[in-house]
């Protein structure tokens, strides 16, 4: 064969390939030999002497498919009724295949004389061409497809489409049909507009997704009606849910996947959303009663609901804020702060476990968990005072890391220690926390009384985590202070043995930073030192003062510990008590009996304060007084003491925290609160120089909220304060702006 162009009869070519063309449109059999000479023929006519013929060819082969379509439409119609979608299908699918076939025969026709006259993807997004003029420029396989859908599908449209929605009226209904027909004579609505660059869809949506919608929409409107009325909510959500999963797989059988989501939302519209108010009046009592399957169905129909969620969430969460209000409500016993803490825990972990296996752990259900347990824990029984969940958690927690009788493993502590961080996360007032945990933290450490120095780290670092270092900070010197103390203790004797002085007594002492520990200076009792330490407390003043020039001791005689070995009873017995415990006792060496004016005499401990320690030895029944103790008794020592332990400890009443200490902790708390305010007023000032009053209150609200919850009154009170001290100043002219004072 010649690829020179050459002239070409086309009358006579195209009869013969004509004959070709109709066998590949109903896919008859071409044998190879004839499918290349036809080829050949296509190639001859675009580049034809003297003028190509690809126009002509063009016009013939859309004048063919025209013709052969109107055949296949009367036939098509002369089926009628139940066979009329098996017909359409059937052609379908012949034409569909043989259009692909066409398209590859006429393919030097479609590179050559179409493609150039068609109009480029850029004219046809920016110029103004308008849709309709491009039909005459549609390759082969387009042309043929676009002449099926102007003379098969327009014609027949209504009544393929009511055919359609029939035939799936009656899947719903339970009865056989042909899903392949259905399936394919729907996706021909899409394939047949495939080759569009914009719109392929158009016709699929227009002809059958938007009545199938409007259809689909009336049938489940009528079935939520009917289960309404004959179902209780639990089985109206079964029966919906059941419904929604068979039309979705309806939808996979039937529908091309664009139109999946839509069904689906459609069916939501109608059975869900429609009757909201009618699910959500159940929502109170499944969450009460804890339904959990029940809960879940409502989870799964709600969710996808615009807004739907909203009543579920809120009962939920009043749900759970209510079994935390009712499990720390009567709080009775020794032990409230343990009854406290796990009462909490097992909250939080019960609705955990809920949200988590109902909920699929949903953030808008763990929120509400987060707002719930906030609120119980934060409730205040009287909202004039302070909340006392902060100091009852670290009550909690110092009972878990001081040494006692129970055997607790390392991993059961650890667990427990990580579950108050749970509850700590939760607390508004966090500096509460801070100052009650640092002041029994100190107490642990000076009287040596931690279970584990590892877990006291470890709780550390998790509080450091959780509020950052700045929280922490003074918990750290604390512990920085331990460590300097040993290693002083160590020196102080290493100094003692090379000069070969011998004390006479073991002597060791904590050197703690006066800013790091919330001990108070001030108020201290006088105390005169007993002279068997007299020699210890002067040399080592003098070793500390050559070690560190300029710095002063001050000696906290009431937190000191001593070990005392009793000789003058029966049985030897090993005690350990306070200074003023062992001072008092001290003077009873040589003698049995002492007057209340002489111990005071050579102790020099306030009135107030001798009573208090005398109290404590006469309660242990070392010492005998016959009535209470006064300035004009005189006490005796217990000559025939005994005490089933031989080594036993006097609780010293520094150790023992008095409701004066607690309120005088929540006046700290308050005064640390004033300054913390008004360093945040000053540092947001500095850096906006300009504010106005209600912005620089969100401002503080904002950066305090991670330590507590700040008043507002408070606020204005510190800003006040700042205005007195110069730091900052009103705006001339307004009554609602401050300016920063350089």
């Amino acid at each position: 064969m010649s690829l020179k162009p050459r002239r070409v009869d086309f009358n006579s070519t195209w009869a013969t390939l004509l004959e070709t063309v109709k066998g590949v449109i109903t896919c008859g059999r071409v044998p190879r030999a004839t499918w290349t000479d036809r080829f050949h023929d296509v190639y001859q006519l675009c580049v034809a002497c003297p003028e190509p013929l690809g126009n002509r060819l063009y016009q013939e082969t859309k004048s063919f498919l025209e013709s052969h379509l109107n055949r296949l439409n009367t036939a098509v119609l002369s089926c009628g009724g139940e066979n009329l979608l098996a017909t359409y299908h059937k052609h379908w699918e012949q034409y569909s295949q043989g259009s692909c076939y066409l398209n590859q025969l006429y393919g030097y026709l479609n590179s050559t004389y179409i493609k150039k006259q068609k109009v480029s993807d850029a004219d046809l997004n920016y110029g103004g061409f308008a849709l309709e003029s491009l039909d005459h420029m549609l390759e082969i396989g387009e042309l043929a497809l676009d002449t099926w859908k102007r003379l098969m599908i327009e014609p027949l449209k209504g009544q393929l489409l009511n055919f359609i929605l029939q035939e799936i009226k009656n899947d719903r209904g339970g009865n056989f049909v042909n899903q392949t027909v259905i399936h394919g004579v729907i996706n021909s609505f899409v394939n047949v507009e495939e080759y569009k660059k914009k719109y392929s869809m158009q016709l699929y949506e227009e002809l059958f997704e938007t009545p199938f919608l409007q259809e689909t929409g009336d049938y489940y409107r009528q079935e939520a009606s009917k289960l309404k009325d004959a179902c209780n909510c639990s089985e109206y959500m079964e029966k919906v849910i059941q419904k929604l999963d068979n039309e979705d797989f309806r939808s996979r059988k039937f529908l091309h996947p664009s139109s999946y989501n839509k069904v689906t939302h459609e069916c939501q519209q109608r059975m869900i959303a429609d009757h909201l108010q009618f699910l959500h009046v159940e929502c109170r009592a499944m969450v009460h009663l804890e339904k959990r399957k029940d809960l879940n169905n409502m989870y799964k129909l709600l969710k996808p609901i615009h807004s739907g969620l909203g009543v579920l969430i809120q009962e939920v969460e009043n749900h759970i804020r209510q079994s935390g209000l009712e499990a720390v409500k009567n709080l009775k016993g020794d032990n409230i702060p343990n009854q406290f803490v796990e009462s909490m825990l097992e909250v939080h972990q019960k609705s955990t476990e809920l949200i988590q296996s109902v909920f699929h752990g949903d953030q808008q259900f763990v929120g509400a968990l987060d707002k719930a347990c906030a609120a119980a824990i934060n409730h205040r029984t009287n909202p004039k005072y302070a909340c006392r969940s902060p100091e009852l958690l670290a009550k909690y927690c110092d009972t878990l890391l001081k040494k006692s009788s129970k055997g607790t493993s390392e991993t059961e502590l650890d667990d427990k220690l990580t579950s108050c961080i749970t509850v700590f996360k939760y607390l508004d007032d966090k500096d509460i926390f801070q100052r009650f945990y640092s002041r029994m933290l100190a107490k642990r450490l000076i009287y040596s009384q931690s279970t584990s120095m590892d877990a006291e780290e470890a709780m550390i670092n998790r509080l450091k985590q959780a509020c950052g270092y700045e929280f922490t900070n003074k918990l750290h010197r604390m512990f920085t202070d331990m460590t300097i103390s040993n290693d002083l203790n160590t020196k102080f004797s290493d100094s003692l043995r090379t000069d070969n002085v011998d004390l006479g007594v073991g002597f060791s002492m904590l050197v703690l930073q006066a800013g790091a520990w919330p001990i108070g200076q001030t108020n201290l009792p006088t105390f005169a030192i007993p002279q068997e330490l007299e020699r210890s407390v002067s040399m080592f003043e003098d070793f500390y003062n050559k070690s560190f020039n300029g710095r002063k001791l001050t000696w906290m005689h009431s937190f000191c510990s001593v070990d005392m070995k009793f000789n003058y009873t029966k049985r030897v017995y090993f005690v350990t008590m306070g200074t003023f415990h062992m001072a008092i006792l001290l003077l009873y060496s040589n003698t049995t009996s002492l007057s209340f004016k002489e111990i005071e005499q050579h102790t020099q401990l306030p009135e107030k304060e001798l009573v208090k320690q005398l109290q404590a030895l006469v309660d242990a029944k070392i010492l005998e007084v016959q009535a209470e103790i006064t300035p004009q008794v005189s006490l005796s020592l217990n000559m025939a003491y005994n005490n089933k332990r031989t080594k036993f400890k006097i609780t010293t009443a520094v150790q023992k925290e008095t409701q004066q200490e607690v309120e005088m902790a929540h006046s700290a708390v308050d005064e640390d609160r004033k300054m913390y305010l008004q360093a945040a007023v000053v540092r947001i000032m500095k850096a906006r120089k300009v504010l106005k009053h209600n912005l620089l209150i969100q401002e503080v609200i904002s950066q305090s909220r991670a330590r507590f919850n700040p008043s507002v009154p408070m606020i204005k009170k510190c800003i006040e304060t700042l205005i007195d001290k110069q730091y900052l100043e009103r705006m001339a002219n307004t009554t609602d702006e401050y300016s920063y004072v350089a």
